[in-house]
Parts: C-alpha cells; structure tokens; sequence
C-alpha cells in the first residue's frame, strides 16, 4: 500500500472543511476525487502533502506517517502538481530540473541532466525547453508542471486538475502517460478532476466527496447513476462504451 488516510479532519477557521476522511491507494493505482466546486477536493491533496496542516487524523506514505517527516523527506515521497503555477523568470528545462531538488545534495549531478532530458523528450517539450516559462501558454505550462514531477521520482503523484488547460488532444496523452507511469513504475496517483467521463476512463477507482466527507469510493465500473445524482444534483445516465462508463447528463426540472 503506497497511500493510506485515516480519519482525517481539517478546519479553515471554525467551518469544517474534510470530516474523517479514510481511504488508501495501493501500487499501480490511480484514484480520481471527484464532487462539485467547494467540496474540498484541492483542500484534501494539500493535506495529504502537508501543505495544509490537518486537525486531526494520519497520512501514511509507504507505511510512514508523514506527521514525523520533513519538507524534503515527504518530496521525495510524493510529488504535487497544482491547480495553478506561479510562473518565474526560468526556462522550462530549469523549471523541470527543480523536480530534482529533493535528491541533490551538493551540485545538480550528471544523472540529474540525464534524467530531465528523458522526461522532455518522453513529454516532447523539446521545443519549449530554452524557453522562459512566464511566456508559455497555460497549456504549456501545465505540461512543464508534470514534467517537474515526474523528474522528481516519487511513489506517489498528487495532481489538482491536471488537465484543466489541456486541449483533447493534449488531454488524452497527459493522461495517458500518466496511467502508463503508474503502472510500469509500479506506483500511484491521487488525481482532482471536474471531467467525469475523462476522469473514468484514465482512472482505476474514484472518491466522491460531499459536505467535507466520502460520499460513495470504489471501482469506476461500481458508480451508479443514483450517486451522481445525488452528488452533482442532476439526473444521469451511465452506459459503457469499449468498456468504459460513459456518463450522459439528463434534463434539469425546474419549478414553474
């Protein structure tokens, strides 16, 4: 098991934002939460990498509580990729040679270099490599993010909207690469998504949050009809399709 949260609570003030919260992903993973705007979903990854300082509960990563680890130990456990990045006067291959801070010790190594290239070429960023990042596009810059990540070699990939820029195209082969990742690495990744039928299809299980707490988690193939309703407050339809669920949105009702 790479990710185990037990009964986590987190508070912004006296509102309650996550109430015990429980869950875990094993190796070869990749869990998509899912819930409308608001429900705590970003909150919740920013917990588990202790961006967020939690009220009570236990984030294990490889049977370790990150509670007694540090900054750089919990780096080189799990990897984060945010909503929104803070762009800088770097170039993109600069921006993703961070990803290997956590490792270096005195001098960025040979290795090092070695290993951004490889993530480049994998993603081909060739062309933005030598390219400042505060004058990529936001589809751009999101695709330098992951790279960022993916260099940094973790067992555990925390990724808040990571195609929230990303045209299909770009989309399908994000996700695409990162589900390759997780399964010939042999580790995981927490993904946040508003794209039901996109977030299914690239993903093994799913975690509806609602009020701060689960609603409903298992397999993608178990999700019903009846709970995305009841989540997201509109009436669907599921059917499958190459042997994927297929959500259809139906008609809102509105009172005369």
């Amino acid at each position: 098991m790479i990710l185990k949260i037990n009964n986590l609570k987190f508070k912004y003030n006296s509102h309650n934002i996550l109430n015990n919260v429980n869950f875990s992903v094993e190796k070869g993973e990749v869990l998509v939460i899912l819930g409308p705007n608001g429900v705590g979903k970003t909150t919740l990854l920013k917990c588990i990498n202790s961006i967020l300082k939690r009220e009570k509960g236990n984030v294990y990563i490889n049977n370790k509580d990150t509670f007694n680890m540090n900054v750089t130990e919990i780096a080189k456990q799990m990897s984060y990729v945010a909503q929104r990045t803070e762009t800088a006067k770097l170039t993109a291959f600069d921006a993703i040679l961070l990803g290997r801070r956590p490792h270096i010790k005195w001098r960025v190594s040979e290795d090092d270099i070695k290993k951004v290239d490889a993530v480049i070429k994998r993603l081909s960023l060739e062309h933005l490599s030598l390219k400042y990042i505060d004058q990529l596009s936001g589809g751009e810059l999101q695709k330098i993010s992951l790279a960022r990540a993916f260099v940094q070699e973790t067992d555990l990939f925390l990724l808040d909207e990571p195609t929230s820029n990303l045209d299909l195209k770009n989309q399908a082969e994000i996700l695409g690469l990162v589900k390759r990742v997780v399964k010939g690495h042999n580790v995981a990744a927490v993904m946040t998504m508003h794209d039901l039928n996109t977030a299914l299809r690239y993903s093994d299980k799913y975690l509806f949050l609602q009020n701060g707490s689960i609603y409903g988690a298992g397999h993608v193939s178990q999700i019903s009809p009846a709970m995305v309703e009841s989540v997201y407050g509109i009436p669907v339809e599921i059917m499958q399709h190459k042997g994927y669920p297929v959500i259809i949105p139906g008609e809102l009702t509105h009172a005369a």
